[in-house]
């Protein structure tokens, strides 16, 4: 980056804040993805940090954040909001991946995916726990506490309907019967299944479970990746404390036309304490 086209208080902003924020604005309209078709939506997002980092640091005006703590990266350009006039025509959808254990900041993407779309409901949130040890498979104990937390969510109104990934038949059972609020779909990566298992496919029809296919890699993004894309993004800072806490993809669908109007990520990365 030129430092001549850097904002100095970007630099100082990003150095005080304890968590950063990215909203890469809406990638069906932004030139920047068009000249480079990404191989892997991991690659996506990498360009969308390290483009939205640069971007805002570039910026003239830099927006006011919530808290002195929370610095939020954005461009004036970038807002995805739904006028209330076309809230009932689209369809707002997400897919959270979580990328640590711990305390879960569900309800924090939930709320910053709701203030940037200016919707107060999700209308379906697909959520991707952390990744369970090397070698071990993913149990039902994996995704109470956070399956909990969304289903706070649907009774706070604030989400319609809650969905998984990567379940197979035998885990999506536990789930349905162990849930309060039922599981609505289940995403199955179709790279390690070319066709739906029988088993699956049988539960899903049977409890009106839709099977949806998306091609998302295991791990979305490694620390050393985000970091990579974050000292891409903003040269001569210090990013070995920065780690990533949370990616939420959103998609707004145009329901009559089953066309996406918009779709973007909003990222979430928290400073180690020292």
């Amino acid at each position: 980056m030129d430092p001549q086209n850097v904002n100095p208080e970007s630099k100082l902003l990003l150095n005080q804040a304890k968590t950063l924020r990215f909203h890469t604005g809406n990638l069906v309209n932004r030139s920047r993805m068009k000249k480079k078709c990404p191989g892997s939506t991991s690659e996506e997002l990498r360009d969308c940090i390290q483009a939205t980092l640069r971007d805002w640091m570039s910026t003239k005006k830099l927006s006011t954040t919530d808290s002195p703590d929370t610095l939020v990266c954005s461009t004036p350009e970038a807002t995805d909001a739904i006028t209330p006039e076309e809230r009932e025509e689209v369809k707002v959808s997400v897919k959270l991946f979580l990328c640590e254990s711990g305390q879960s900041a569900i309800g924090d993407a939930v709320e910053m995916a709701c203030k940037t779309l200016a919707v107060s409901q999700l209308d379906s949130v697909i959520i991707v726990p952390p990744g369970p040890l090397e070698g071990n498979s993913q149990t039902l104990a994996d995704l109470q506490r956070v399956w909990e937390e969304l289903e706070g969510l649907v009774r706070s109104q604030k989400i319609a309907a809650i969905g998984t990934s990567d379940l197979d038949k035998d885990l999506l059972e536990q789930l349905y019967n162990w849930a309060q609020v039922k599981p609505s779909s289940n995403q199955v990566n179709l790279a390690s299944c070319c066709v739906m298992p029988p088993d699956l496919t049988a539960f899903a029809k049977e409890f009106d479970i839709q099977l949806l296919t998306h091609n998302d890699p295991k791990e979305l993004m490694s620390a050393a990746t985000f970091r990579e894309a974050m000292q891409e993004g903003a040269e001569d800072l210090n990013i070995t404390d920065w780690r990533l806490e949370w990616v939420l993809r959103y998609s707004v669908i145009v329901k009559s036309r089953g066309i996406i109007k918009s779709k973007g990520y909003l990222v979430s990365a928290t400073r180690a304490s020292p």
